[in-house]
């Protein structure tokens, strides 16, 4: 079986949570986190390693609640993102606060993932299908050689990855007709507001979201040939950067669209029928609470996932 490797963007401040850290929320009865069953998942469907990509002061933390559990039942690497990890001859301007978003994060990578991985954040619950279809996909589809990358992403339907409690963010999709993406766009703030739906663009500029769109969670499958273009692409970025820039951040849609766009990349929709949950605002969480113990109830998940 080739080895396979999921990686779980777990450095996220939380702001919108209301204090604490959200990833470290228990919501399943047996105290689990939503990260216990992505991981349960994964493991479930082949991957045969995992890599955290934590903050450094919440390393004793992250380690005591959550990797402590998951190294008895899968080999476990951790990798660190840091505002100040940064190419030669750059330095974060004074007055930015957070490091530099996904495409930063999945960088730190780098050295200690050398074989096909997938990228989900570790707030979001994606469901075991996703994590299955990708996985075939990968082991089946994701050669090294050639010269242009294939990849995958898990495919969501918009309706279905909205929040009740605020906007959410998410990467709006066009879909070509044999299933492969054309475009993924960064899309901010999105919700319903009296049935109908209104988002932001980058600038927080009012932009149109069709209804029915396909949307990026972050669960993308990746070659590891790819962290080269994160490594090209990160000095390019911070060199575009506008005096007293303290908030554009580096991002993994981005890169992946740029490369789609000029022919490097090929990314394959995977549609899951599973519904995604997450806990984006303080108040998602008793629905998390209730959805996990519906799939429970229904013989999806045992009552313990790990021991």
């Amino acid at each position: 079986m080739k080895d396979t490797t999921l990686v779980i963007m777990a450095a996220g401040i939380g702001s919108r949570f209301g204090g604490g850290i959200k990833q470290l929320e228990p919501v399943g009865p047996g105290g689990e986190i939503i990260m216990d069953y992505s991981i349960y998942d994964a493991l479930k469907a082949g991957f045969n390693k995992v890599v955290f990509i934590i903050r450094r002061d919440l390393e004793k933390d992250f380690k005591e609640i959550i990797g402590s559990r998951i190294e008895k039942a899968v080999h476990v690497e951790y990798a660190y993102q840091e505002l100040s990890d940064l190419p030669d001859g750059f330095s974060a301007p004074e007055g930015r606060k957070k490091p530099w978003g996904t495409g930063q994060a999945v960088l730190s990578v780098k050295g200690l993932v050398n074989e096909p991985f997938m990228v989900i954040n570790a707030d979001d619950y994606y469901g075991k299908e996703g994590f299955k279809r990708l996985h075939d996909y990968m082991v089946d589809r994701m050669d090294a050689s050639g010269d242009v990358y294939e990849m995958c992403m898990g495919g969501f339907l918009l309706e279905n990855t909205l929040s009740a409690n605020g906007g959410v963010t998410r990467g709006v999709c066009s879909v070509s007709g044999d299933g492969y993406l054309e475009t993924v766009v960064e899309t901010y703030d999105i919700q319903k507001t009296d049935g109908s739906l209104t988002a932001k663009d980058v600038t927080g500029a009012p932009v149109s979201v069709p209804s029915g769109c396909h949307v990026s969670m972050n669960m993308w499958g990746l070659p590891a040939a790819f962290l080269k273009e994160l490594e090209t692409g990160f000095p390019e970025f911070l060199a575009s950067l506008k005096e007293g820039d303290v908030k554009s951040e580096y991002l993994l849609p981005s890169v992946i669209n740029r490369l789609v766009e000029s022919g490097k990349a090929r990314v394959k929709v995977i549609e899951t029928p599973d519904k995604w949950f997450g806990v984006t605002y303080r108040e998602d969480k008793q629905a998390v609470v209730d959805s996990l113990r519906a799939l429970i109830a229904a013989g999806v998940y045992p009552e313990k996932l790990f021991g």
